[in-house]
């Protein structure tokens, strides 16, 4: 596929909302020392983020539902780069939770239309390469952008950080509004039928499963930088080699995941899941070895993501007559998965249990995620689902 630059303006965009999502994951002692918070109390910094997502995902795609795609495009950046200009100038906690979930209330909407606008732009025998291109930069984000802003965010402060990435807000919005069409609605959109089909059950089981799928993996990632600091014992750049580590193993996990859900849906899945369930209590146990960390975490990154394509898939086929809500309620899942990964992680170290045990609690959630598909799978009704990802 030759340079599409409307393609690239979307992956700017995905790059922009996949930093300012995880980059405070790499900087929660630095947040929580400057404002004289405790740890896990910055940590809800990441879940208030994952609630906007979930609260603005359908609120802000079904009131912008009638409205031209470049424009709502547009508009989501700016809420972006406002939310984010908040964050950098905030001198309080609270003021600081302000400013995140400003920024989360664009974060739904911008993937579930812009994944709708990707396939709209090229012709039909590339839209899922289109989509795949949109959402590389998320992949880009979580393997370079995250670790460089947390390095900036504990060398030059926190702040810094918000400023760079309120920057690229500014200049994805220049980039859309340059390279995109647009993208008038030939229709009006139906809101009875989108709200429709997103309580379809399976629609409805795959959004579920997202939700736990997410909560084992943020359980530990949200709190993976003091893990690393107070296990392992190694240094700052130690530790944004990890972060960049694991961002490799989440693209590589996301290629895979894709590929063998051609073939078997479920299977991949199961596979995913108990490759997470054993990554996690062994990393439990060894922690404290840089040595075995190392390959742990490439591993977990890889099984981690790998449930995200088939998951995706399953959400766009059983949707397929109105998408766009249920696109979006996608990623709001992912969201409430994160929160709830976050808020459990935050609990286990609140209980005095140990870094280890959160490492534990992520692979138990995993656990749940796997029995669900078990479940699921012997139902009759979702046979079918095998062949899902390559109709």
């Amino acid at each position: 596929m030759k340079i599409n630059f409307p393609l690239m303006a979307l992956a700017m965009g995905a790059f922009g909302i996949g930093v300012t999502e995880f980059s405070p994951m790499g900087m929660l002692p630095v947040i929580a020392g400057d404002l004289g918070v405790s740890i896990p109390t910055a940590g809800m910094l990441i879940s208030a983020y994952a609630f906007g997502v979930l609260i603005g995902a359908p609120v802000m795609t079904l009131l912008c539902a009638n409205m031209p795609r470049r424009r709502l495009l547009v508009l989501s950046m700016g809420i972006f780069t406002v939310g984010n200009a908040i964050s950098a100038m905030a001198d309080s906690y609270s003021a600081l939770m302000v400013g995140r979930i400003i920024t989360s209330l664009n974060h739904g909407m911008f993937f579930g239309i812009g994944a709708v606008v990707a396939t709209n732009i090229v012709p039909p025998n590339k839209r899922a390469g289109a989509v795949a291109a949109m959402f590389s930069g998320l992949t880009i984000a979580t393997i370079g952008g995250v670790p460089l802003a947390s390095f900036i965010g504990t060398a030059f402060g926190w702040r810094s950080a918000f400023w760079g990435i309120a920057a690229i807000g500014v200049m994805v919005m220049v980039a859309l509004r340059v390279s995109l069409p647009p993208l008038v609605n030939q229709e009006k959109a139906n809101i009875r039928n989108e709200l429709t089909v997103l309580g379809k059950g399976p629609v409805l089981a795959a959004l579920l499963l997202t939700v736990v799928g997410a909560s084992s993996m943020f359980t530990v990632f949200t709190y993976i930088v003091p893990i690393l600091q107070q296990e392992t014992h190694e240094s700052t750049a130690f530790v944004t080699a990890m972060l960049v580590l694991y961002g490799a193993g989440l693209a590589v996990g996301n290629i895979l995941g894709g590929r063998y859900a051609d073939r078997s849906l479920y299977g991949t899945l199961i596979a995913s899941l108990i490759a997470a369930i054993l990554l996690l209590v062994i990393f439990a146990m060894v922690m404290s070895s840089s040595v075995m960390v190392v390959p742990l975490i490439f591993l977990w990154g890889v099984a981690s993501f790998a449930v995200v394509p088939p998951l995706q898939s399953l959400v766009v086929h059983e949707a397929s007559e109105a998408p766009n809500l249920a696109s979006a309620m996608n990623i709001g899942a992912f969201n409430l998965g994160n929160a709830i990964g976050a808020a459990l992680g935050g609990g286990v170290i609140s209980m005095g249990l140990g870094l280890p045990a959160v490492a534990l609690a992520g692979a138990g959630t995993a656990a749940l995620g796997l029995f669900m598909v078990l479940v699921l799978k012997r139902n009759p009704s979702n046979q079918g689902n095998e062949q899902v990802a390559s109709s």
